[in-house]
């Protein structure tokens, strides 16, 4: 019986990251309802300097361990595999500690120098030892995920979210009477012990399953250094990461003081941010529960196929990411749009519902940006992401300083230069995929169709919305999207978009493990 590891794995991470994406609104709905958008900003003012910590620590490294377990186990080296994992793991061991170790003795200097609220100190000092867990517990990711088998990484990731959400939220409504500084501490002291659950869970599945992999290697031949491979695959990612974060940290800096040149007070403007960042951005990322289990999967998957120099393999799995990208991704965007109001209401979070809007438009490109960047990943060309952001950076960050210190934008100038990155990036990714592999796309079964099957969802949802005005409530609002939806994928099933064959192969890839090779 034919399986698809592709299909399998990606199925796996999403069944794992959309569980977590739901447990995720969830903890943004009681943060919002009984901490406040100020706490969740302090918190999230920590972030762009521990990711940039972090991405430091673990450079690149597990997804490196990714490819080079995928090629390794796809010519039965397994030995070389064990290896590699090994090799990483001790890397990432002492990295990880004396990052920790580093950033604990000079936190403070830190928070002085980087954070312009000296109130997040306690929630920093909270977060640093997650850098050397998390950095140990991506060596075990990295390695399964090379084994194309993404539920070690699934369950300790629904694990995770179930702890920092139960030990975060019961934290932070304890200490929030004792102010807005600790309220946010308890959110990083729900994100540590998560942290260390997913660690525990995934070390657990890791001792349990590691005799199962043939010892060995099925093929001779002289075994290649690791460390140097290591090294050249993941300083590019590292790269990719840093800048992401660094955009990030600019971000954090650059929108709260533009929304105060724009008339609003320091005050209004943290809990602005607050909002963007905790119900905009996060309602626009929740369709990426796709495309990142996509991204994830597509490394190996296309790395297995290239290390056998099927091109032609890895051609197909690209356009079928890309394809099931677009599919997937364009009802999401279409109800962000039109539901945008009840959405954000539910976070009380109503300022941002016309920025939703906005991101809305932008969304498709930041699910294909994700996807493409897995497929050049997967490819061995990971400096091509890293050089597509710098393009990118070049052109935004201008456009962030001036749109968002506009008066009549404010926010909205923030989505419009985050629109503008999202299809930048896209489009630079897809040109260089084509470039090296050759797309060949049939653009009416890849793009015409599923737009076609959108504007006929769009045509139900303005209709709808025209007969039965006032759809802010959010049961209502379910049940005309789940209208819409159906009509979406009829509309597709219909033109052929989605074949009855097609349906059979991820029955089939679901049903049947994937053997490793």
């Amino acid at each position: 019986m034919p399986r698809n590891n592709l299909i399998f794995g990606a199925v796996i991470l999403f069944g794992a990251n959309l569980v977590n994406r739901l447990l995720g609104f969830v903890y943004q709905y009681l943060i919002m309802h009984y901490i406040g958008s100020e706490a969740y900003g302090l918190f999230y003012m920590v972030f762009p300097v521990y990711m940039t910590a972090l991405v430091l620590t673990t450079a690149g490294i597990p997804l490196a361990v990714s490819k080079m377990v995928a090629e390794r186990v796809s010519i039965g080296r397994y030995a070389e595999a064990r290896r590699v994992f090994r090799t990483a793991f001790l890397t990432l061991f002492i990295s990880g500690l004396l990052v920790t170790i580093t950033l604990y003795l000079n936190r403070s200097l830190i928070v002085h120098s980087f954070f312009a609220d000296e109130r997040v100190g306690i929630v920093f000092q909270i977060c640093i030892p997650s850098i050397f867990i998390v950095s140990v517990a991506s060596a075990f990711r990295g390695y399964f995920q090379g084994l194309q088998n993404m539920i070690p990484s699934a369950v300790s990731q629904v694990c995770e979210q179930i702890f920092r959400i139960g030990i975060g939220f019961s934290l932070s409504v304890y200490l929030l009477k004792k102010g807005i500084e600790w309220a946010a501490a308890g959110l990083a002291a729900g994100m540590l012990c998560g942290e260390i659950v997913g660690l525990l869970v995934i070390l657990i599945q890791y001792l349990v399953q590691r005799k199962h992999l043939p010892y060995g290697n099925q093929n001779g031949g002289q075994s290649k250094p690791v460390m140097p491979e290591l090294i050249s695959l993941s300083l590019p990612v590292t790269g990719s990461r840093l800048m992401a974060t660094g955009l990030s940290s600019l971000d954090t800096v650059i929108i709260p003081k533009q929304l105060q040149l724009a008339g609003y007070s320091a005050r209004n403007a943290t809990s602005l941010f607050g909002e963007f960042s905790g119900t905009a951005l996060t309602l626009l990322s929740f369709p990426s529960v796709f495309t990142f289990a996509l991204a994830t999967s597509l490394v190996p998957a296309i790395s297995e196929a290239m290390v056998r120099n099927d091109v032609r393999a890895a051609r197909n799995k690209s356009i079928d990411a890309v394809r099931y990208t677009i599919m997937l991704g364009l009802p999401c965007v279409i109800a962000l749009y039109f539901f945008a109001e009840p959405l954000t209401h539910l976070f009380k979070s109503d300022h941002v519902s016309a920025v939703l809007k906005v991101l809305a438009l932008g969304g498709l490109f930041a699910y294909i940006q994700q996807t493409t960047t897995g497929i050049l990943q997967g490819l061995g060309k990971t400096f091509l992401p890293l050089a597509h952001s710098v393009i990118t950076a070049v052109f935004r960050i201008p456009l962030l300083f001036y749109l968002t210190g506009i008066p009549k934008f404010g926010l909205a100038g923030t989505a419009l230069t985050y629109v503008f990155g999202f299809a930048m990036m896209a489009f630079l990714n897809l040109y260089a995929i084509n470039k090296h592999i050759g797309l060949q796309a049939d653009l009416k079964y890849m793009i015409l169709q599923p737009v076609l099957a959108g504007l006929g969802m769009t045509a139900v949802l303005k209709s709808i919305l025209w007969l039965v005005p006032g759809q802010t409530t959010l049961l209502p609002s379910l049940t005309v999207l789940l209208a819409a939806i159906v009509i979406y994928f009829g509309i597709l099933i219909s033109q052929g978009g989605i074949s009855i064959k097609e349906i059979k192969k991820t029955w089939r890839a679901l049903r049947f493990w994937p053997k490793n090779k």
